[in-house]
């Protein structure tokens, strides 16, 4: 049940017919995972407290740094040099009291991921290098979570939501990360913001679209992104929707799986 002090502070989701009191409920219930606290985590971790996640896992374990701070809101100068996932926990703690908070200063790993994972019922994934995308996608299709999946360039932004161990209309499983890239950039291809730079504010709107994303899953309002490929074009002021399809070669959820656990990733 919701409290008197919550029916105030939600009051503009408990109007729309899409949310009401049982959204707002499931929200209240719901627990939720962030991977990366940074440009992508940081708007996606306001707004999932603002709405009133119940219980938000944020995982990460790198330290605030001023370079950062063009990005990554949740953070301010003060906490430079701190934990990431402690600055994170005070600033969306200060933001709405009412949330639980439980943070993981350390990196996911292919020993830890099903157990962190497991604990929740979504996963969104800010994280920034392929190694970890892969990681969460597996371990997030092996327990059965939907993972809310965004990625940064320079001056664009992606953003899709992946239910692989789901089928769609068809018959056919639900794409998952392997169908879209079904190996890893390398050299020039592979974007890294700390070289290549990103307009902060580009982070804002993938974040930002990420916690509607979320949001949508949880309390069941509005289609789906499952399937669908959403890329935004920043200089050119543009989103564009591609289709998603499963690709039956994919060794993760394909006709012949090679991947039956995350020993894949496991340091050599």
């Amino acid at each position: 049940m919701l409290t008197p002090e919550e029916i105030q502070r939600y009051k503009r989701h408990l109007v729309l017919k899409e949310i009401g009191g049982q959204g707002q409920q499931r929200l209240k219930a719901a627990r939720v995972l962030v991977v990366g606290a940074g440009g992508l985590g940081s708007p996606l971790l306001l707004y999932l407290a603002a709405a009133g996640a119940g219980t938000i896992g944020i995982i990460d374990d790198d330290r605030v740094s001023l370079d950062n701070l063009q990005r990554q809101i949740v953070h301010d100068t003060a906490h430079v040099g701190v934990l990431k996932v402690e600055s994170a926990k005070e600033t969306i703690q200060r933001l709405n009291p009412n949330i639980t908070v439980v943070t993981y200063a350390e990196r996911l790993t292919a020993e830890n991921a099903l157990d962190v994972i497991s604990d929740y019922d979504i996963v969104a994934d800010g994280s920034d290098n392929f190694a970890t995308r892969y990681l969460v996608s597996d371990a997030c299709y092996l327990a059965k979570r939907p993972l809310v999946f965004a990625a940064l360039g320079p001056f664009d932004g992606y953003l899709t939501t992946f239910k692989p161990y789901e089928k769609n209309a068809d018959g056919e499983p639900n794409p998952t990360y392997r169908c879209l890239f079904p190996e890893a950039p390398t050299g020039e291809a592979v974007f890294n913001c700390s070289e290549v730079g990103v307009l902060g504010a580009v982070a804002g709107v993938m974040g930002t679209l990420q916690a509607v994303e979320v949001l949508k899953e949880i309390t069941g309002a509005g289609d789906s992104l499952v399937g669908k490929l959403t890329i935004y074009d920043a200089l050119g002021g543009r989103f564009q929707s591609i289709r998603l399809k499963w690709d039956p070669n994919n060794p993760l959820s394909g006709e012949h799986p090679t991947i039956t656990d995350l020993s894949v990733h496991a340091a050599a």
